[in-house]
C-alpha cells in the first residue's frame, strides 16, 4: 500500500461497482448500481467491472453483467462467507492497488457504509457519501443543473474547471456527485480532483435500472483472482447470524404508495388510517413526509425524500403534503401523481399530473369510494 501513488491520475482507468450479497442472494442495489455504472463508463469511454466478493459466488457473475458489465472480478474466499470489514475491506483494497480503477461506487446499504469509509481511509482517497445523482460528461451534468437547481444560465454555461491548490483544474473527466446537504435542503455537487480512485456510496432506489440483456450475460468476461486472505487479518469473528422479524414497508419496490403530510395534523390518527384504507383499496403502502416522521406521527421506514426513500411507483398519492423540494426530490419519477392539498398554491401541484384542492378528510374517503367502484366494474 505504500507504493500505491493514487496522484498520478492519467494511471487510473474503468469503473468499478462494488456489488453486494448476503448469503448468496444479490441486493437490488447491485442492480441500480451496475445500470448507472455502464452510463458513466460510456461517459469516460472506459470498461465497467463488478467487483463481486463471497464464498462460492461465481454463480452470481452472469446476472450482474446482465445490466451492463463488461466484466465480473469474482474474489472468491471461505474467509468472504459472512462479512466482515477486516476482510471485505483489505481484499477490495489489494484490488484497487492491482488494477487502479478511476471510480469506485457503493451502495449506502448498511454494509456499503460501513465498509466504503474504511476503503478510502486506505486508499487515501476521496469519498462522497449518500449521492442521489452522478455524471461525468460536463453537458450532462450542466443540462442536470438546468433541471434541478436554481442556479442561472450563465453560471452554469460557465463551469468547466475548479481551482485546486490554487490552479485551475478541468473537471471533464472528474465524477461529478451529488447529494443532499444541509438536512436535504440544498444539494451539493462535489468532485475528487486529485486522488484516485473516487468513491461514492449511493442511495437505494435512486439510479433506474437497466433491462436485462442476455447477450451481454452471455459475454461477460470472469476474472477470479488470487486472494490474498488469512485468519489474521481479521480481528472480528461472526459467531452466529440473527435475523430480527421486524415489518418494514417497501416503499422502493411498491406500485402504489399513499403518502401523508402535515396536513394530517388535526386528527393524525384519522389521516393515517385513511391513506391506510386508501393504500389497501390500491394494493400499495404508506408514505410520509419528513414532517410526519419528524414529529414522531409515523416511523422513519415510511419517509420518501431526499433524506428518505426515493420512489419511482406507478401511481402516488399525496395527502396534505405541501411539495417541499426534498420531498419532490424523492418521488417526481413517479409514473402518476395525485395531489390533495388545502392550499392551492402548493409546490405539490407544479409536479401532480392531477390535483385536488380541498380537504384531505372530505377528498380521500370519496377517492376511496371511487376507486373501489372502478375496481369491481373492471
Amino acid at each position: 500500500m505504500s507504493e500505491f501513488k493514487n496522484t498520478v491520475l492519467e494511471d487510473f482507468k474503468d469503473v468499478w461497482v462494488f456489488c453486494e450479497q448476503r448469503q448468496g442472494v444479490l441486493m437490488p442495489t447491485d442492480f441500480e448500481l451496475i445500470s448507472e455504472g455502464r452510463k458513466l463508463a460510456d461517459e469516460l469511454g472506459v470498461r465497467l467491472c463488478g467487483l463481486l466478493l463471497g464464498d462460492k459466488v461465481e454463480g452470481l457473475a452472469r446476472e450482474l453483467a446482465g445490466y451492463g458489465a463488461d466484466e465480473i472480478i469474482v474474489c472468491d474466499h471461505p474467509l468472504l462467507k459472512d462479512y466482515t470489514t477486516d476482510a471485505y475491506a483489505k481484499v477490495i483494497c489489494d484490488m484497487v492497488v492491482e488494477r487502479k480503477p478511476e471510480a469506485l461506487l457503493v451502495g449506502a446499504t448498511n454494509i456499503g457504509r460501513d465498509l466504503a469509509p474504511r476503503c478510502a481511509a486506505r486508499l487515501h482517497t476521496g469519498l462522497c457519501a449518500d449521492c442521489t445523482h452522478l455524471d461525468v460528461e460536463m453537458g450532462i451534468y450542466k443540462d442536470f443543473l438546468r433541471e434541478a437547481s436554481t442556479l442561472p444560465e450563465e453560471k452554469i454555461a460557465g463551469m468547466g474547471s475548479a481551482i485546486v491548490l490554487g490552479k485551475p483544474h478541468d473537471v471533464s473527466r472528474d465524477l461529478k456527485m451529488t447529494r443532499p446537504a444541509f438536512g436535504g435542503h440544498l444539494m451539493a455537487s462535489i468532485i475528487c480532483p486529485r486522488f484516485r480512485p473516487c468513491m461514492a456510496t449511493v442511495r437505494p432506489g435512486v439510479m433506474k435500472k437497466a433491462p436485462f440483456d442476455q447477450k451481454r450475460a452471455d459475454n461477460v468476461v470472469i476474472s477470479k483472482p488470487e486472494v490474498k486472505l488469512a485468519a489474521s487479518d481479521i480481528r472480528t469473528q461472526v459467531l452466529e447470524t440473527v435475523k430480527e422479524a421486524r415489518k418494514l414497508v417497501d416503499l422502493t419496490g411498491a406500485e402504489v404508495i399513499v403518502s401523508v403530510g402535515r396536513g394530517i395534523s388535526k386528527d393524525i390518527e384519522g389521516g393515517i388510517k385513511l391513506a391506510e384504507e386508501l393504500a389497501d383499496v390500491l394494493h400499495g403502502v404508506v408514505g410520509s413526509s419528513r414532517a410526519c416522521v419528524d414529529a414522531g406521527w409515523i416511523t422513519a421506514d415510511h419517509q420518501v425524500g431526499q433524506t428518505g426513500k426515493t420512489v419511482r411507483p406507478r401511481i402516488y398519492i399525496a395527502l396534505g403534503i405541501s411539495g417541499a423540494i426534498q420531498h419532490k426530490a424523492g418521488m417526481s419519477d413517479s409514473e402518476c401523481i395525485i395531489a390533495v392539498n388545502k392550499n392551492e398554491n402548493a409546490p405539490i401541484f407544479e409536479i401532480a399530473d392531477y390535483g385536488i384542492v380541498g380537504d384531505l378528510f372530505k377528498v380521500t374517503p370519496l377517492l376511496i369510494e371511487e376507486f373501489k367502484k372502478a375496481i369491481a366494474n373492471k
